[in-house]
């Protein structure tokens, strides 16, 4: 039950992140060094995680750990913050979260394509449905806004979050096959904050002492539930109950974000939209329902 309730509040944690990045994006109007921070404090929690379990900093070793480490804090570090803050300028927290939602469709299809797993007619179907309630999200109600043309920067830099991530897990994959994922995301978080710290300095308007409590709060939220708590349960979940068991609650992520951006940030999404979210989150399940073989392991 204690595993349980912990997976629950990373989930909680992790839909905060969308009303955390929403306030950062709507109050900052450069919010890359906020993104800097985030990632430099979840870092250096990780660090001290590290230095109370096991008494040291575990570091990469050789270039193939360095490389696989920069590609993560590249992709699933400076990458998704652009396209998480700068989109999160003009898409609500909740409309964002159903959409990113699809990560583990998105992830399963380019597994089929890579040759990594197989493609069952119920994942398939799954893929469906789950990319319906995407288009129907993304379109704000309507499925075939994208047809249209009718589709805003702020959708499209919310799907690059999704096209980040899915590169982050294939990398991740790699790394954390030599690597702690606990190295793996501290390196890769001081290393993303590094990257995100240069851009924010030469794009200039960096004043954090005209940021309000409200823009502190959620970058410590940001940095210390949803970084470094959220994944050191997420990963003792794994630990404890399996992989496949705990990512299922993943499908509860954007169920708080949505409720979390109604209560404290007046967010109200159309029943389209909700209704393309269930369908996202029906499709995700049932692609992700059982882990089918890999072709790595049956060939």
């Amino acid at each position: 039950m204690a595993t349980y309730a912990k997976l629950i509040g990373a989930m909680a944690m992790w839909g905060g992140t969308w009303i955390a990045g929403r306030v950062i994006a709507q109050e900052v109007p450069a919010p890359l060094l906020a993104a800097a921070l985030r990632f430099l404090i979840a870092g250096l929690v990780l660090a001290g995680v590290a230095l109370y379990a096991d008494g040291h900093v575990p570091l990469p070793q050789g270039g193939r750990e360095w490389g696989a480490v920069t590609g993560l804090a590249l992709t699933g570090i400076f990458l998704y913050a652009l396209c998480f803050f700068f989109g999160l300028k003009s898409i609500t927290a909740g409309r964002g979260a159903l959409v990113v939602a699809l990560n583990p469709v998105v992830a399963a299809l380019v597994a089929w394509f890579v040759g990594q797993e197989r493609m069952s007619p119920r994942k398939l179907a799954g893929v469906g449905v789950a990319l319906l309630g995407c288009l129907t999200v993304i379109g704000n109600g309507d499925p075939g806004a994208l047809l249209q043309g009718a589709i805003g920067t702020g959708e499209w830099l919310i799907v690059g979050c999704v096209l980040c991530w899915t590169a982050y897990t294939f990398i991740g994959r790699s790394a954390t096959k030599t690597l702690s994922p606990l190295a793996a995301t501290l390196h890769a978080s001081l290393l993303g904050a590094v990257m995100l710290g240069v851009t924010a300095l030469l794009q200039g308007d960096v004043q954090p002492a005209d940021w309000s409590w409200r823009v502190w709060a959620s970058v410590l939220f940001l940095a210390v539930c949803g970084t470094a708590l959220g994944f050191t349960w997420f990963a003792d979940g794994v630990r404890v109950i399996g992989a496949a068991r705990a990512s299922a609650f993943i499908n509860l992520v954007p169920v708080f974000a949505v409720l979390q951006a109604a209560v404290l940030l007046d967010e109200r999404l159309g029943a389209a939209v909700l209704a393309g979210g269930v369908l996202v989150i029906a499709g995700v399940w049932l692609t992700t329902r059982s882990v089918e073989p890999s072709l790595e392991k049956t060939a």
